[in-house]
């Protein structure tokens, strides 16, 4: 390996969804501006505005749009001015 091109503030941060306050431990060099303390030990604080825990792709809350009622509407709002 190369030296001098590795970062040199790499250590574990806590990232926080904001949503659900959900925390998941993972190393990282983001910069932090708030700390957090767990367990009697200080740790950098990254707040998340989503993640895996909020995103309704990964809770199961997306909704899926029907396509062919999307088509059917369009023509319908538009035939007024189709020949």
């Amino acid at each position: 390996m190369k030296k001098g091109i590795h970062p040199k503030n790499y250590r574990v941060v806590v990232f926080q969804d904001i949503a659900s306050k959900n925390q998941i431990f993972c190393k990282s060099t983001v910069e932090t501006k708030y700390v957090i303390k767990i367990k009697n030990k200080v740790y950098p604080l990254f707040k998340m505005e989503v993640s895996s825990f909020s995103h309704p792709t990964y809770i199961g809350q997306l909704k899926y749009l029907n396509k062919a009622g999307r088509i059917e509407k369009f023509h319908a709002r538009y035939k007024v001015f189709q020949r």
